[in-house]
C-alpha cells in the first residue's frame, strides 16, 4: 500500500501525470479505498458490487472527483441527479422542513451508501425487517425526541412488541411497518406530520390508512355512527387508534389489550361514554358503563369470565349504530338475533330485557319487584336489630352509672371535650369529603345540587369553632385547675418506665399490672398528639382558606406542601383517634360498653382505681371517707379547689342519673 500512495504522490507531481475525471475508473479508487481499513468507505468495492448501483462507476455519484488524488472534502452526493422524483416528493419529515430541519435524515440515513440494496431484499436497511431498526437509529435517540418533542420517544421498541411488529419482524412481508402507516400517498418520501390534513396519520386520514389492510374493517366503520360522525369533521369520535392503541397494539386476546373482553368495557368505551361533555354534546344516556357492571353480564366480567358479553358484543365492535337504526345489532327487531348468538333459542320477551338502566341494576318487573320486598325487609329487619341494641347499650350505660362514681372531669371539660369531638367529626367528613368526592356515601351526603358549596361553609364553620374550641381549653389551662391538669398531664420519665412494664404485663413476663397516676402514657400521649395536630391542621388550614393572601407572601411551592401536611394530618388525625382513642375508652373490655365520663364528668369509682390507683386524690379520698360519715358522702368537688379538699366519691340517684 505505501509503495501505490508514492505512486499517486508522483503522478500528481509530475504536470499532466494526474488522472483526469473521464480516465477514473473503479479500480483506481479501489486502490486506496478498499485497502485502507483506516479510512471512509473501506471495502466499498464489494459493498458496491453487491448493491443496485453496482453497475455504475464511481464517479457517477462522486461527480465533484475530476482528478486523483482528490480533495479530502467532497461536497454531498447528488442522489436527485438520478432520483428527482423522489427527491421532489422529499419535502417534509414529519414536521422538518428538507434544506431548514437541522436533523432531518438524508438519502444515506436510511438507504445505505455503497451498500444500497433493494427493499425487497432481507438485508436492505429498508426491508421490513430492518426497517425499524433504520428509523429507530432517530427515533429511539432521546435527545432528539427531546429536542423536537416527538410523543412517542420509545416508539419504535413499543412497535416490536406490537402485532404488527411481532408479524414483520417474524418475516409476514405484508405486516405494516412504519412506511405503511406513516407515508402519506403511498409514497415513503413523503412522511407528515398528524397537523397535515395530507397525512397519513391525521386524525380524519386514520381510518384510510388502516384500511389499506383490513379493508371490511375500514368499510364496516365509515358505515357505523363513529365513522360517520369522523366523516362530517367530527374530531371527538374515535378512529381505530383511540380503540387500538397506534404503535403498541396488542391481539384482543391479550389481556393488556384495551379491547380484551375483560377491559374493552371500562378502559375504551367507558373513556367516552362516561364523558358529561360527549354525554350532552350527542345526547347520550348517562350511567351506561356503571348499569352495566352492576348487570349480569357486567358482574360476570369483573368475576374473570372472558365469554361473558360485553359492549362489542351487543353493540358491535366496528359497525356501531344507534339503536333506532333498522340495520343496527340492537335494534329492537334484531335483539332476539344478536342475544341468540350466546343464548340460543331466547324469547323476543326475554331479548327485549333492558340491559342498562340508570341508575342502579338493571332488572326485569318481577326482579324490581322482588327487589323492593327486599329494601323493605332489610330496612325492617336491620332496623329491628338496630332499636334492640340501642335499648340494651342505654340499659348497660345506666348499670354503669349506678355504680359510685368519681368525678374525672367537671361540666366546662366535658362541654370542651363534646365541641372538639363534634367539629373534629364534622371537619372530617366535609374535609374527606373534598378527597373522595366519588365516593358512594359523599354523592349521599353532598351529591345534590348546591351540596358541594354547602359543603365548604360548613367546614370553615366547623374549623372557626375548633379554634374557638381550642383558645376555651387555653384559656382553661390559666385557671388554678387547668394549671393543675398541665402538671399531671406533662410526660415525665417515669412513664417511659410504665411502657416499658405495661408491655410486659400483657406479654406475660410480668405478674402485676403497673399503677398509674392520674394520667397514663396512653393519655398523655392521646393529649400531646391532639396539641400538635391542632397547631398543624390550623396553621396549614388557615394558608389554605386564604391562599390569595398566601401567594403574595410564599412561592406556589408552599400551598402544595400546605395541602399535603393538612391532607396528611387529617389521615394521621382520624386513624389516631379511631385505634388510639376508641379503643380506651369503648372497645377495651375493661371499659366496655364506655367511659361515661365523656358526657357525665364521672366514671366508676372501682374503675378508676383499676386504672389510676396511683392517683393521690383516691388516697386522699379513702382517708376521707374512713374518717366521715360514709352514709352521707360529700359533694363533688373539683380537685385543689379554693377548699382545699379532694374529689368525693359521689353515690348516684335511684334512676341512675348524675
Amino acid at each position: 500500500m505505501m509503495i501505490r500512495h508514492l505512486i499517486l504522490c508522483f503522478l500528481v507531481l509530475i504536470p499532466g501525470a494526474g488522472a483526469a475525471a473521464a480516465d477514473i475508473r473503479n479500480a483506481d479508487c479501489v486502490e486506496c479505498h478498499d485497502t485502507a481499513p483506516d479510512e471512509i468507505g473501506a471495502g466499498y468495492d464489494s459493498a458496491l458490487v453487491m448493491s443496485v448501483h453496482g453497475g455504475l462507476a464511481c464517479t457517477d455519484c462522486h461527480a465533484a472527483i475530476t482528478e486523483l488524488p482528490h480533495a479530502d472534502s467532497l461536497p454531498p452526493v447528488a442522489c436527485g441527479d438520478c432520483h428527482s422524483d423522489e427527491v421532489a416528493t422529499y419535502q417534509w419529515h414529519g414536521r422538518l422542513q428538507v434544506g431548514v430541519g437541522q436533523d432531518i435524515p438524508n438519502c444515506s440515513d436510511c438507504h445505505g451508501k455503497h451498500d444500497i440494496l433493494k427493499q425487497s431484499n432481507k438485508n436492505s436497511r429498508v426491508n421490513p425487517l430492518h426497517l425499524p431498526e433504520t428509523c429507530g437509529h432517530c427515533h429511539d435517540n432521546l435527545d432528539l425526541t427531546k429536542k423536537h418533542e416527538l410523543l412517542y420517544g420509545n416508539a419504535v421498541n413499543v412497535y416490536k412488541s406490537s402485532v404488527h411488529g411481532q408479524a414483520a419482524l417474524g418475516g409476514v412481508y405484508y405486516a405494516a411497518t412504519c412506511n405503511d402507516c406513516h407515508s402519506a400517498g403511498g409514497s415513503a418520501h413523503r412522511i407528515l406530520g398528524p397537523g397535515s390534513t395530507e397525512s397519513s396519520i391525521n386524525h380524519f386520514n386514520i381510518p384510510k390508512t388502516c384500511g389499506k389492510c383490513h379493508r371490511n374493517i375500514e368499510n364496516d366503520y365509515w358505515e357505523g355512527i363513529h365513522g360517520r360522525l369522523v366523516a362530517r369533521g367530527e374530531t371527538d369520535s374515535p378512529v381505530c387508534t383511540n380503540c387500538h392503541g397506534e404503535h403498541g397494539i396488542i391481539s384482543p386476546k391479550d389481556p393488556r389489550s384495551p379491547v380484551s373482553p375483560a377491559r374493552v368495557a371500562e378502559a375504551t368505551c367507558a373513556p367516552c361514554h362516561e364523558s358529561a361533555y360527549l354525554n350532552e354534546k350527542y345526547d347520550i344516556p348517562t350511567g351506561r358503563l356503571q348499569s352495566w357492571v352492576d348487570s349480569y353480564h357486567g358482574l360476570k366480567s369483573k368475576a374473570g369470565d372472558l365469554t361473558v358479553a360485553n359492549c362489542s358484543s351487543c353493540h358491535g365492535a366496528h359497525r356501531i349504530l344507534p339503536h333506532t337504526d333498522p340495520t343496527s345489532s340492537i335494534y329492537p327487531a334484531n335483539l332476539q338475533k344478536t342475544c341468540g348468538v350466546c343464548h340460543p333459542g331466547i324469547s323476543p320477551t326475554m331479548a327485549a330485557t333492558p340491559i342498562h338502566e340508570t341508575p342502579g341494576i338493571s332488572r326485569t318487573p318481577l326482579a324490581r319487584v322482588i327487589a323492593n320486598i327486599y329494601a323493605i325487609l332489610i330496612f325492617l329487619i336491620i332496623g329491628t336489630m338496630v332499636v334492640h341494641w340501642l335499648i340494651d347499650l342505654r340499659k348497660q350505660i345506666q348499670k354503669v352509672n349506678l355504680k359510685k362514681q368519681i368525678q374525672r372531669m367537671t361540666y366546662g371539660e366535658v362541654w370542651q371535650h363534646t365541641f372538639l369531638m363534634v367539629t373534629f367529626i364534622v371537619l372530617a367528613v366535609t374535609g374527606f369529603s373534598l378527597r373522595f368526592s366519588e365516593a358512594f356515601w359523599v354523592q349521599w351526603l353532598f351529591g345534590w345540587e348546591g351540596g358541594f358549596p354547602l359543603r365548604g361553609i360548613i367546614h370553615r364553620v366547623a374549623a372557626v369553632l375548633f379554634i374557638l374550641t381550642v383558645i376555651w381549653h387555653v384559656l382553661f389551662l390559666t385557671t388554678r385547675r387547668g394549671y393543675r391538669f398541665l402538671a399531671d398531664i406533662f410526660p415525665v420519665p417515669k412513664d417511659v418506665r410504665l411502657f416499658k412494664e405495661t408491655m410486659l404485663y400483657n406479654v406475660g413476663r410480668r405478674p402485676e399490672r403497673p399503677r398509674f397516676g392520674r394520667f397514663s402514657y396512653v393519655e398523655k400521649a392521646e393529649y400531646w398528639a391532639l396539641v400538635w395536630g391542632s397547631l398543624v391542621m390550623i396553621f396549614s388550614g388557615f394558608f389554605l382558606w386564604f391562599d390569595n393572601i398566601a401567594v403574595h407572601w410564599f412561592p406556589k411551592g408552599f400551598l402544595d406542601v400546605m395541602l399535603v401536611v393538612h391532607y396528611y394530618e387529617a389521615w394521621l388525625a382520624v386513624l389516631s383517634i379511631a385505634i388510639w382513642h376508641m379503643y380506651s375508652t369503648i372497645f377495651s373490655p375493661e371499659v366496655y360498653p364506655m367511659n361515661p365520663s365523656w358526657y357525665t364528668g364521672n366514671m366508676p369509682l372501682e374503675w378508676y382505681r383499676h386504672e389510676h390507683p396511683d392517683d393521690p386524690a383516691l388516697r386522699a379520698l379513702d382517708a376521707q371517707e374512713k374518717a366521715g360519715d360514709v352514709n352521707k358522702p360529700p359533694v363533688i368537688q373539683e380537685e385543689g379547689d379554693d377548699t382545699g379538699k379532694p374529689p368525693a366519691a359521689v353515690e348516684p340517684e335511684e334512676d341512675g342519673k348524675q
